[in-house]
């Protein structure tokens, strides 16, 4: 077995490993700690043996590292022997202890890595690291931050976790539902890089966003219950099945009126579909609302058939529920679709003249669009360009260049 083989098996297998290993020792820095040395053990000896079970070899030998670092804790003596007979009983069996208990330690694990006590940063590395089992390179790429950076931030979050006397455990049922709102945060940020990415010379990051609907797929699976957890879910495979159509072969944006509706992922709009009907049964949170607007564009033939007067009801819904000026100036384009572009730009002027978004490049880019549909083509112009200058992403400020130099 290769190092992409050990990488798979990490992948699949590394919120468990950790989640059980926090359960045992009583420390997340340790269990992670530990979990990342057997991965560096398995890529020396896998090569050369592969071990019958993955999964329990990672296991048992995560618990041995674990054990090894108690050990040193004289003032763990207590735990080391509870630990050390619990490995003796049959240290190469895979990771079947208390079996019924795993999904709640795996989803424990998430809202640990979530909690609020860690900056919003620390609790994403978090995430992407222990539940999701990136490395901290993938994670750095991801974000187009330096490995040190997120390297440290995993520290600095383990610190602040230990310093806090964080508890492994889920949060009280009074709690849950607030906490989980932090939980899924995160994954919706994860999302959303990965679905368009805020700066670099990439549009998407399909490998980022694909991480995400993974971790929403488990944590659906572990709260079936939970409607914005559906909602959340149906978001992200309603938004992720248009990835196809969304770049050209040379991975230039290809904007929704131009995109070739046949490449979208038609399995993936199903799924949405289905989530989005579970996340229907207590009434819409703010994932299902957005959820809803992009299953209107998913069942859409094309742009001048979508029912932009539904979108327009549904982001007035989303602006009552989860008020934001993205939200508003989401409103303003289907407004211009639904109802033309002069109500559209008064939204957009209100949102200028009340400052809600200082230093985007989305509100110029929006009001560019609008001004070129009203023949105010100077204008317009302007407004693209400042657009381009505000704009991180290098494929997005490709496409508002063209657009402003096609108005000269």
């Amino acid at each position: 077995m290769g190092t992409a083989d050990v990488e798979a098996v990490w992948r699949i297998e590394s919120a468990r490993i950790v989640a059980a290993l926090t359960r045992f020792t009583g420390d997340f820095g340790l269990a992670e700690d530990a979990a990342q040395e057997a991965v560096a053990e398995a890529l020396v000896s896998w090569p050369l043996a592969s071990p019958a079970s993955p999964a329990g070899w990672l296991m048992a030998t995560a618990r041995r590292r674990a054990i090894d670092a108690i050990r040193r804790r004289a003032a763990l003596q207590d735990r080391y022997a509870l630990l050390a007979a619990d490995l003796a009983v049959d240290p190469a069996v895979d990771e079947e202890i208390d079996p019924d208990k795993i999904d709640d330690d795996v989803l424990a694990l998430m809202f640990v890595s979530c909690h609020p006590v860690l900056s919003p940063e620390a609790r994403v590395a978090l995430t992407l690291r222990v539940v999701g089992g990136l490395s901290s390179e993938e994670i750095a790429r991801a974000f187009l931050v330096p490995v040190p950076t997120v390297q440290a931030r995993i520290t600095r979050a383990k610190k602040t976790i230990a310093a806090a006397r964080v508890p492994f455990e889920l949060p009280p049922a009074a709690e849950r539902r607030e906490r989980l709102g932090g939980v899924l945060s995160v994954l919706y940020v994860i999302f959303t890089e990965g679905s368009t990415a805020t700066s670099g010379d990439r549009l998407l990051r399909p490998d980022v966003a694909y991480e995400a609907i993974r971790l929403a797929r488990t944590l659906a699976a572990l709260l079936p219950d939970e409607p914005e957890v559906h909602g959340l879910l149906a978001l992200c495979e309603l938004t992720a099945a248009r990835f196809p159509a969304r770049t050209g072969p040379d991975g230039s944006p290809v904007l929704l009126d131009e995109q070739d509706r046949r490449l979208w992922d038609f399995s993936a709009i199903r799924r949405g579909l289905a989530a989005l009907a579970k996340a229907s049964t207590r009434g819409l949170g703010p994932y299902g609302l957005q959820a809803a607007i992009a299953a209107t564009h998913a069942s859409a033939p094309s742009v001048e058939a979508t029912d932009w007067d539904r979108i327009v009801v549904l982001y007035e819904a989303l602006g009552r529920v989860a008020p934001s000026p993205v939200v508003e100036l989401n409103r303003a384009v289907a407004v211009a679709m639904a109802s033309g572009p002069a109500q559209a730009l008064a939204i957009v002027d209100e949102l200028i003249a009340l400052d809600r978004l200082p230093g985007s490049h989305l509100v110029p880019t929006v009001r560019g669009e609008l001004l070129a549909r009203l023949g105010r083509r100077p204008e317009a112009r302007a407004e693209l360009e400042l657009a381009a200058r505000l704009c991180a992403n290098q494929r997005e400020r490709s496409v508002l260049l063209r657009k402003a130099a096609a108005l000269g």
